[in-house]
Order: structure tokens, then C-alpha cells, then sequence
């Protein structure tokens, strides 16, 4: 699926009128993102952005699915403005303290040090949301996923939105439709769902983020019957009843730290660890062939996943002279 200028711009009218998106103008400079945009503002800025994040990932593999999903978690909250870094300060809420981001969303430290090097090597040229879209490519291609060419020129927002946080991301509880209807606000579809939806073949979920399926769905105290029954008994080893919140686990039990589509082959045996992730092959015929086709052509899924990160990173960016370069990831400039 091609990505043009125009359709981009076609599509964030109508994200515009969505009704459960943030109030959000439009306008004529809006989606003219370019792969190019540094090319002579700061030519070493991609450069320079991967050899932080290489460094970060040698240290913590669990890095790469960290810093993937603070894109995720940055676009579908206003756009993809880098409203997510931002810390609490005078009017501004931190959407680190949604339900989805406390105690989860981690990476920060990592964005910090890439915006210190970029301002070194070229002050106020490189904004923060391009840093995150940087990241989350170089991050992929370092666990063994597909590359692609990451359009830039967004700029950052000035404030955060703690309730779009708490009710636009995604959540793993959520049934079939009302993840499907948070994607198509924002201008994705199903195909980008299913698609997207496999970066967790490198990410690690808490207790807390699973553990109904384990005790029961509908309140019975039973295990969720669309979960392969041995595995869910190895689950509850680790994760009780009560207590153990925050105890990790690896959402691709094959190779969790490596980028590829033995997520979906997990799916398939009963083996997703979300309920948002089983739901794609339990609840709708079309995601469930998608995520079979996954399972049998990682190249599908590769090139079907590189077109929908560039597709989510054109979600309402700030461009023109909306927004502003930061300084500093975590704060709006003073003048």
C-alpha cells in the first residue's frame, strides 16, 4: 500500500472528525514528511541516532521493544508529537502516568542521550518526535526485522494529554472491536492492526496485563479457554492470583528477543500471551487469515509491517511552524 503526501492529508481529515480523537487543526503543511528532511540541516542525524541506540540495545536487548513501543505509544495520542516525553511541569500532565505508560513505558533515558548528541552536532535541528520514529526502525532492524526508509520533518507539541493516553492507546484487555475502532480513528485499519501488532514478537508483558486469562475471563476462576492449557498453568507459576503485578514475561516464547513472525505462530497454537493478541485469530475471519499468513511468510509480514510503521508515523504530525524543535526531550522550550 503506497503512501503519498495526498492521501495522508486525505486521511487526517478525516481524523480530524473522528469523534473520540483530541480536538486537532489541520493544515495545509500537515503529513509533508521526507526521508531527506536532514539531509543538509544535519546530515549525520540518522547516523548519530542508531549508534545511541545500538549501544542501548547492546547493553539491554529488552531495549529494542522498549523504545519501539514509545513510538507506538506517542502516535496514537495526539499524533506523533513527542507529547509522550514530556515530564509533569506547570500545566502539563505527563502521560508517562496513564494506565498504559506508569510502571511500563521505559526507554526515556535512551531519547535523552540521542537528544544530547543530535544538539551537540546540530542545536535545535532535530526534533524529538523524529527521534522516536529513528528509533523504532533502528531498533527493529537490530532484533532482525525489516528496514525501511523513515519519512521526517515532524515537530514537537508544546503539551500531553493524559486522558487521550488513558483512552486511545490500545489496551491488552480490550475485545476484538474496540482495538480495531482505536486504529481506525487514527487512520489505520486492520491490516495495519494485525501487522503492528506483531512487534510484540520482542516485547515482555506484566502479570497484571494478562493475568484475568488465568483466573478467570468471565469471573469463573477459570483459565481462558482460547489459552493453550499447559501454558497457561507454567503462566500462573509466576504469576498468582494476587500480588506479582509487575513480574515479567516474554510474549514470544520461541524467540523473544529476536524480530520475526514466531508471534503469530504462537497465536495460532493458543499461545498468545495478551488477549488482545489471541483475539486476532479468535474473534474476526479476516485477522485470522491475516495473522495465518503471517505465521507462514515472514516476508509478508515484514514488508506488511514496514509500510504500517510509515503509515503510523504520519498520524497528525506537527510541521511547518506548528510545534517547536525542543531542546530537551522531556520539556517545552522557554524563550
Amino acid at each position: 500500500m503506497g503512501i503519498s503526501s495526498m492521501w495522508c492529508v486525505m486521511v487526517l481529515s478525516l481524523i480530524a472528525l473522528a469523534p473520540i480523537c483530541l480536538s486537532h487543526k489541520i493544515d495545509d503543511n500537515e503529513g509533508n514528511l521526507y526521508p531527506q528532511f536532514y539531509d543538509h540541516s544535519c546530515p549525520r542525524a540518522q547516523e548519530i541516532v542508531k549508534s545511541v541506540v545500538e549501544r542501548a540495545v547492546a547493553k539491554e536487548a529488552r531495549m529494542a521493544a522498549s523504545l519501539l513501543r514509545l513510538h507506538f505509544h506517542d502516535c496514537f495520542v495526539k499524533g506523533c508529537d513527542a507529547s509522550l516525553l514530556l515530564d509533569s511541569s506547570g500545566s502539563i500532565t505527563s502521560e508517562k502516568r496513564s494506565n498504559p505508560n506508569r510502571k511500563s513505558a521505559r526507554g526515556f533515558e535512551v531519547i535523552d542521550d540521542i537528544k544530547k548528541a543530535l544538539e551537540h552536532e546540530c542545536p535545535k535541528t532535530v526534533s524529538c518526535a523524529d527521534i522516536l520514529a529513528l528509533a523504532a526502525r533502528d531498533s527493529t532492524v537490530l532484533a532482525g526485522g525489516p528496514n525501511w526508509e523513515v519519512p521526517l520533518g515532524r515537530r514537537d507539541s508544546r503539551d500531553a494529554s493524559l486522558s487521550g493516553s488513558n483512552n486511545n492507546i490500545p489496551a491488552p484487555n480490550n475485545t476484538f472491536q474496540t482495538i480495531l475502532t482505536k486504529f481506525k480513528v487514527v487512520g489505520l485499519d486492520l491490516v495495519d492492526m494485525v501487522a503492528l501488532s506483531g512487534s510484540h514478537t520482542i516485547g515482555d508483558a506484566r502479570c497484571t496485563s494478562f493475568r484475568q486469562r488465568l483466573y478467570g475471563q468471565n469471573g469463573n476462576g477459570r483459565i481462558d479457554t482460547t489459552l493453550d492449557q499447559s501454558y497457561a498453568a507454567e503462566l500462573r507459576t509466576r504469576c498468582p492470583r494476587s500480588g506479582g503485578d509487575q513480574n515479567l514475561f516474554i510474549m514470544d516464547i520461541i524467540t523473544p528477543r529476536k524480530f520475526d513472525n514466531n508471534y503469530y505462530k504462537n497465536i495460532v497454537a493458543s499461545k498468545g500471551l495478551l488477549n488482545s493478541d489471541q483475539v486476532m485469530w479468535t474473534k474476526n475471519e479476516a485477522s485470522k487469515k491475516l495473522v495465518e499468513q503471517y505465521a507462514e511468510d515472514m516476508g509478508l509480514f515484514f514488508d506488511h509491517f514496514a509500510k504500517s510503521m510509515v503509515k503510523m508515523g504520519n498520524i497528525s504530525p506537527l510541521t511547518g511552524s506548528r510545534g517547536e524543535i525542543r531542546r530537551v526531550c522531556r520539556r517545552v522550550n522557554h524563550f
